[in-house]
């Protein structure tokens, strides 16, 4: 069985599914505006892509392997659609501002990508770390690009007025400043791990 310990660091760091494998871009793009946003589409890839990974693994040997893509795929659904029931009923405001993208987790490539490369291999403890800890790696990510854009486009850091007189960076509230706030981060990223790699080397 898989260390979990190592399982869970991976997925946040050497593995991180958007700064490494650049996946889970569009929906980075879409809901990093305003951090309350990021938190609760983070928290949802977290807890759809922790559950569906343990359903998956759990049912992997039941599943015929023509159509497991298909299983999988309405595994995920069904835990986007608790996702989605939930925000609806208890945080009705905030499902209004994610409008589709709650939905649209169901396409998020981190889900499939994590059922394929790993629920699909592991057994259900395992898989369930691995699909989490990649959901709190998107998590964190989105929340790092949501401070930059909310602190500088509008002032605030989760809807909460900071009280700072400056010129708002309007690009920061418009989609195309999440490009270049995650070209940054992955180009920050990579050149550490390749400069630790480096010195591991010549170590």
């Amino acid at each position: 069985m898989a260390d979990l310990k190592v399982v869970a660091r991976n997925q946040i760091t050497k593995e991180n599914q958007v700064l490494r494998q650049i996946l889970g871009i569009c929906s980075s793009l879409a809901v990093t505006n305003l951090m309350m946003n990021s938190l609760v589409m983070g928290l949802g890839v977290a807890f759809v892509t922790g559950l569906s990974s343990f359903t998956i693994s759990l049912l992997n040997k039941l599943i015929p392997q023509r159509i497991r893509m298909l299983i999988q795929t309405f595994v995920i659904a069904f835990y986007v659609i608790l996702v989605n029931l939930f925000l609806q009923a208890y945080m009705p405001d905030i499902s209004k501002q994610l409008g589709p993208y709650v939905g649209l987790i169901i396409t998020n490539c981190i889900i499939m990508g994590r059922a394929e490369a790993f629920a699909a291999q592991n057994p259900p403890l395992p898989a369930l770390v691995d699909g989490f800890f990649s959901g709190i790696g998107y998590l964190l990510v989105l929340l790092v690009i949501s401070f930059i854009r909310e602190f500088l486009g509008f002032g605030t850091l989760f809807g909460i007025d900071l009280g700072l007189n400056f010129t708002r960076w309007t690009l920061m509230v418009m989609p195309p400043a999440a490009f270049f706030v995650i070209a940054i981060l992955i180009w920050f990223t990579s050149a550490r791990t390749i400069k630790a790699e480096q010195k591991e080397r010549s170590s």
